[in-house]
């Protein structure tokens, strides 16, 4: 293949873990119509242009424009570090998680009045759980705007009990992220626990709460719905509210 169906191929791969090629061309801040020139392997990015595809997709340049056909290089004998960490992480039991959509609920520090509302989108292929969570956030501060996003992606593992989240913001800041949930002691299917998150002032621990969407609320429309909510809202689960005030969540 050459350089330009590498590319083309690669970035296709790429880009199936998002929600569109137009959300990609967003966060990157890019030509649509150009990209997808790169996507049918008509033409390859400049230098400055390859390493903002790269630093988004959080790969190297090699990987960018590797024939997807080709395995990467091993050391005989020794596996790479981070198929050694993958196989650990995964080993059996499998989180006891469905997949499907989840709203997911963090505490913010110094306002018991607001929670930050997430949308974990969990899926399930055999005995493999993978996320993307999907965060957004903006107010008025004076004359600017104060903003923080997160796309964040993992694995999900089960370990004593405990359901873990890893995952890592594809966004550029690219800061990692805990959250260990387990199945609270209620009537309920709601998952309550804590979250390790980077906020303003650094990396901070909080409560969290996840539910399950049963609406069968649209994807997108989900993703509209992750922002701050106020617990006094009528519109807010009642549960979920219920569960931050008696200091389960």
């Amino acid at each position: 293949m050459s350089i330009r169906e590498n590319l083309a191929a690669n970035l296709r791969r790429l880009c199936k873990d998002h929600a569109s090629v137009s959300a990609v061309c967003r966060e990157l801040g890019t030509n649509r119509t150009q990209f997808e020139r790169y996507l049918q392997g008509q033409t390859v990015p400049n230098k400055a242009t390859a390493k903002l595809i790269c630093d988004y997709f959080r790969i190297d340049e090699a990987e960018l424009y590797r024939d997807p056909g080709v395995p990467e290089p091993r050391v005989r004998g020794l596996p790479p570090v981070s198929e050694s960490l993958f196989n650990q992480m995964i080993r059996p039991p499998s989180p006891s998680i469905a997949g499907g959509t989840y709203f997911t609920y963090f505490s913010i520090p110094s306002r018991p009045d607001l929670l930050m509302r997430s949308v974990t989108f969990v899926r399930r292929e055999a005995e493999l759980v993978t996320f993307r969570r999907v965060t957004g956030w903006s107010e008025r501060r004076g004359s600017t705007w104060a903003r923080a996003r997160g796309n964040h992606y993992g694995v999900a593992i089960s370990r004593l009990n405990w359901i873990y989240f890893s995952g890592i913001n594809r966004r550029q800041t690219g800061e990692p992220s805990l959250i260990s949930v387990q199945w609270a002691p209620i009537s309920e299917p709601v998952l309550t626990g804590k979250a390790m998150l980077l906020t303003e002032a650094g990396p901070a621990f909080v409560s969290v709460i996840m539910r399950r969407d049963m609406a069968n609320i649209r994807p997108r429309d989900a993703i509209s719905m992750a922002h701050v909510i106020r617990l006094d809202d009528p519109d807010v689960d009642q549960l979920v509210v219920s569960l931050t005030r008696d200091g389960l969540g």
